[in-house]
């Protein structure tokens, strides 16, 4: 542990300790959160790790403290933190002292994403979420066979709603193409690099094809999100399963051929594939295909038997069929708490007070309707400035 806190934060759930607020110009700067047998010690030596805030489990009944895996994109380390025990088996963490968009944090320990994530690995499990104001419309994920019209759909959005919509940018770890520019077309990443944050469920889908990977980063889909734009991901059927076992809160929508007869008329018109190659779409569209009505995945399918009609049909799905609809999502943007505050806890709300001799604001953040959560972002907090 590092100095004494400065200031015990009120009480909290019960039979939870006290988070604590820790303001120190210690390089060994650590939280310790009691939740039943086990305390959860948040933080460390942040010029040892400079990545990602530390987390480890110290259990009582054994005395053991070991590491857990950590899933999710965490913050970077601080020299003070404020930490709450919340509902739904969260933890708060506030950093002080932090840029806007890096001061609001949530540690999910007992979530029911940890608890799946626990089953499926045999181990130990903690999570971490951002946190920002604000809600977000839901992605829309689309699937469909090659040569259906998926692709012509979406663009026939992005082309009539281009504030409205856009695109999560793939990562690949081929290497990129002439006029290929990184962050545009794909993330360029390393295949190390790639399989690590795909282990550290970083990823909401991915596949290996002819020796690469590639695949759809959760924070790929929260920056769009982000924007104030609702995210478009054209997968296949087995990325669209990827991502509904996920945590992200999305729509599914399947888009079927009129019949496989003129789906084959449609891939030969296009003159692009040899005949094997035709043959191979076929094949595995018309698997998709049954896949796509009968898995449960999607909760609705569209048949684009004519391009207009069911560009029509999509509109209304998504509610666009108005006069003049509007998006009503604003830019998401992070929390900006002063450098210096003192933190307290009433009932499902942080109130956040700023310190030293002006102590002229007081911040209070409503975690009443949170949403989301680990691996993505934890959205729904409201914040209301006062001024003192």
């Amino acid at each position: 542990m590092g100095e004494a806190p400065a200031f015990l934060v009120d009480h909290l759930e019960n039979g939870h300790s006290s988070g604590v607020d820790v303001n120190s110009e210690s390089k060994n700067t650590e939280i310790s959160v009691d939740i039943g047998d086990r305390t959860f010690v948040i933080g460390g030596n942040h010029e040892r790790n400079n990545f990602s805030i530390e987390v480890q489990i110290h259990d009582k009944k054994s005395n053991n403290r070991f590491s857990p895996i950590v899933l999710g994109t965490g913050p970077k380390p601080s020299k003070s933190y404020s930490a709450f025990v919340l509902k739904q088996g969260r933890i708060l963490v506030i950093k002080k002292g932090s840029p806007f968009n890096d001061s609001i944090w949530f540690l999910e320990v007992d979530s029911p994403y940890v608890r799946e994530q626990r089953k499926l690995l045999g181990k130990e499990v903690v999570a971490w979420s951002k946190g920002v104001k604000g809600n977000a419309e839901k992605p829309i994920v689309i699937s469909g066979p090659s040569g259906v019209g998926k692709g012509t759909l979406i663009s026939m959005l992005m082309k009539e709603f281009p504030s409205m919509f856009g695109f999560s940018v793939s990562h690949t770890t081929r290497s990129p193409r002439s006029m290929e520019r990184n962050g545009v077309h794909y993330h360029f990443a390393d295949k190390s690099v790639m399989e690590k944050e795909i282990k550290d469920g970083k990823f909401l889908e991915f596949a290996s094809v002819h020796g690469n990977l590639y695949g759809t980063s959760i924070e790929s889909v929260e920056v769009v999100t982000d924007s104030g734009k609702r995210c478009i991901l054209d997968i296949d059927v087995q990325g669209a399963r990827s991502v509904r076992a996920s945590s992200l809160d999305a729509i599914f929508i399947f888009v079927c051929p009129p019949s496989m007869k003129e789906l084959e008329n449609r891939l030969r018109a296009r003159g692009t594939e040899t005949e094997e190659q035709i043959q191979k779409r076929l094949r595995n569209a018309e698997a998709e295909i049954k896949e796509g009505q009968s898995s449960g995945i999607f909760g609705l399918i569209l048949y684009n038997d004519n391009l207009e009609e069911c560009y029509k049909k999509l509109k209304t799905l998504l509610g666009l069929d108005g006069v003049a609809p509007v998006n009503g999502v604003v830019e998401i943007q992070g929390i900006d708490l002063p450098n210096e505050h003192r933190v307290s806890k009433m009932e499902e709300k942080i109130i956040v007070q700023e310190a030293g001799e002006a102590q002229r604001n007081k911040f209070v953040l409503d975690l009443s309707s949170l949403n989301g959560g680990a691996p993505g972002r934890t959205r729904g907090i409201l914040v209301d400035a006062i001024g003192l």
